[in-house]
């Protein structure tokens, strides 16, 4: 019997109604799923209710229905037990999703058979360490950012790499960002496209006040650390989930995480092909 971790997007009803469907056909075959607490209520099956701490445990797959972002959440819950991830597209052209929504029993019998690849994708270790409180860390599969909180200002941060100093940035923020999230809001800032099953560290400043504006490509053994310096705080940005304000003197540290994003591809991702459609570059 296969465990199945049901991720749900939170305002696609279409989502949660192929959700229920999915569960009610995968108990008529002896399997059982189980959905976060919100994603349970959404998806009408209170009974499959896990804490977020607890979902992974056990779980063969994690089903994700809905966009990038369901993605993004689906990674934060399971990446740290290897638990493989089936996106499922209910929103725009995705870069994170495999499979739409009329194959979604398809694609669980594939993976089930055993008829798939894994894809691996590089995680961001994030290590926030702010004055009077323990250390907490999350993970990222786009980026970490170091924000301004007011408009009008810029936020300025010390960068080391690898212990060592490097330079004081003055920004409206800095992006940490993995191959993955080269294409988020790495992209916008005007960084480099990176292949996502490449394995490097990108920090790209937003809106520089400063003539060093360029992206540097890290190793991914780098350990990028920064610090909130000048007299204004810094809003602490993971994967689009804001995470409160930083003062003068805190630090986030990030590093390449020990595990990685296991994205179940059933044919071969043409990455090259979805930058052609999301960016209209067949029709110049």
């Amino acid at each position: 019997m296969a465990v199945v971790a049901v991720v749900v997007h939170h305002d696609r009803p279409e989502a949660a109604t192929v959700a229920a469907a999915t569960i009610e056909w995968l108990e008529g075959l002896g399997h059982g799923a189980r959905l976060p607490e919100a994603d349970a209520v959404r998806a009408g099956r209170p009974d499959l209710a896990w804490a977020d701490a607890d979902l992974a445990a056990g779980a063969d797959v994690a089903l994700s229905l809905g966009g990038d972002g369901t993605m993004l959440r689906t990674v934060a819950l399971v990446a740290a037990s290897d638990v493989p991830i089936i996106g499922v597209n209910f929103g725009q052209l995705g870069y994170l999703t495999d499979v739409e929504p009329e194959g979604v029993r398809s694609a669980l019998e594939r993976f089930l058979r055993g008829d798939v690849t894994i894809e691996h994708r590089l995680l961001l270790d994030v290590e926030v360490l702010a004055s009077g409180r323990p250390p907490v860390r999350f993970v990222a599969l786009n980026e970490a950012v170091l924000e301004r909180t007011a408009s009008g200002h810029t936020v300025r941060l010390d960068v080391e790499i690898d212990g060592a100093r490097f330079t004081p940035y003055a920004a409206d923020g800095l992006i940490v960002a993995t191959p993955t999230g080269s294409t988020a809001y790495a992209f916008s800032a005007r960084g480099p496209i990176v292949d996502p099953t490449h394995r490097a560290l990108l920090l790209t400043p937003v809106s520089p006040h400063m003539l060093f504006d360029r992206t540097l490509v890290l190793d991914d053994g780098a350990v990028v650390g920064l610090t909130v310096s000048g007299h204004r705080p810094a809003a602490l940005v993971v994967d689009g989930r804001s995470l409160g304000e930083l003062r003068p003197g805190d630090r986030v540290v990030c590093r390449a995480a020990e595990h990685t994003a296991r994205l179940v591809v059933f044919v071969p991702r043409d990455f090259h092909a979805i930058l052609r459609a999301k960016f209209g570059l067949s029709d110049r």
